[in-house]
């Protein structure tokens, strides 16, 4: 039997939950902002390092291609790690959102079962009554479509005897 306070505690639990995930979040957002400031550092590196280089260094032509090297690297990670926590996140989400449904319907069961404790022997008959009617009407209604089908049936067979019937009469007139 779940109780109100087991589902306000698994709430809070998932409420915690997608608050950590954001905390998280926010500190990727800083390491990727972190990141940034790196190229940008690495950056005006490379374009010192590029401006030596036409000055006519070969000893720092290697280092200038080394760290633009670096420098894609570092871009290509960013890219990966940003889709990894994008990705991430995404289904940080959904497995939330299928938390969050789990609970409100076990919820609404729960207020359903105290509701139907609260109503009398009078109220429950009935309500076992209305579920014995229903299965009726099915069953009824299945009977019905089945004698549909059947009259279906004999009509298109009465109508091609009559047709042959008319047939019949309009040829022994000819004769």
């Amino acid at each position: 039997i779940v109780t109100r306070d087991d589902v306000e505690e698994s709430l809070k639990a998932v409420f915690q939950f997608v608050k950590d995930k954001e905390q998280l979040l926010q500190d990727l957002r800083s390491q990727i902002e972190e990141t940034k400031k790196k190229i940008v550092e690495k950056q005006r590196e490379r374009d010192y390092w590029l401006e030596y280089k036409n000055v006519g260094s070969k000893i720092h032509a290697e280092r200038i291609s080394s760290l633009e090297k670096d420098i894609a690297d570092v871009k290509y990670e960013l890219e990966r790690t940003e889709e990894y926590y994008r990705e991430a996140l995404k289904v940080v989400r959904e497995e939330n959102q299928k938390l969050f449904d789990r609970h409100m319907k076990l919820l609404s069961e729960e207020a359903l079962k105290k509701a139907v404790g609260y109503l009398d022997k009078n109220c429950c008959r009935e309500i076992e009554e209305n579920e014995w009617l229903k299965e009726e009407v099915k069953i009824y209604r299945k009977e019905e479509s089945y004698l549909k089908a059947s009259v279906q049936l004999l009509e298109e067979e009465n109508t091609s005897l009559v047709a042959k019937l008319i047939d019949i009469k309009l040829q022994h007139l000819r004769v």
